[in-house]
């Protein structure tokens, strides 16, 4: 435990945010195994749906920093070949 006033507020910001970001990568982890259930069914108009709400969420991580930009367009990408196959 910290000594110094200021660090004990940091302590105390720190675990809000990992609070914040760990529900938030949650959330995200849930959308996407929503697409791959979506995918896996074969239901396309349902995929498309998932895919959506899953770039929104895949987005919004990068602008909160939760997600690194380079993870996202990967998860992206690969959510993307998995829509098309269903084509």
């Amino acid at each position: 435990m910290a000594n110094i006033k200021q660090q004990i507020k940091r302590d105390i910001t720190n675990k809000k945010r990992n609070e914040l970001n760990s529900s938030f990568d949650s959330s995200v982890k849930t959308a996407m195994k929503a697409f791959e259930a979506a995918v896996e069914a074969g239901n396309k108009e349902e995929a498309t749906k998932a895919y959506q709400f899953l770039c929104k969420k895949l987005d919004k991580s990068v602008s909160k920093g939760v997600h690194n930009k380079q993870y996202v367009a990967r998860q992206k990408s690969r959510c993307a070949k998995a829509l098309n196959k269903l084509a």
